[in-house]
């Protein structure tokens, strides 16, 4: 699993739920990303957020972690066991 999808938690502050916002849509652009869940707290004079972005890679496997789900170069779906 690439780097990218070991981190999903993102951290904004801005001094007013404006910046805030215009921070998180600026990043949303910028990454490419949607935020999946978003907590918006006051810390002091800021506005704090804590969001949760999209994986970029989902990973499917049976229950037991046994088995995965593979797509082949010809757009197949098998399942491997590990």
């Amino acid at each position: 699993m690439s780097d990218m999808n070991k981190r999903n938690l993102i951290y904004f502050e801005n001094a007013s739920m404006r910046g805030l916002y215009d921070n998180m849509e600026e990043w949303q652009q910028e990454h490419n990303k949607r935020l999946l869940q978003i907590s918006v707290q006051q810390d002091r004079e800021n506005y704090c957020a804590i969001a949760l972005t999209n994986p970029t890679e989902v990973v499917i496997t049976s229950a037991d972690g046994g088995n995965h789900a593979n797509v082949s170069r010809f757009g197949m779906l098998a399942v491997d066991s590990a």
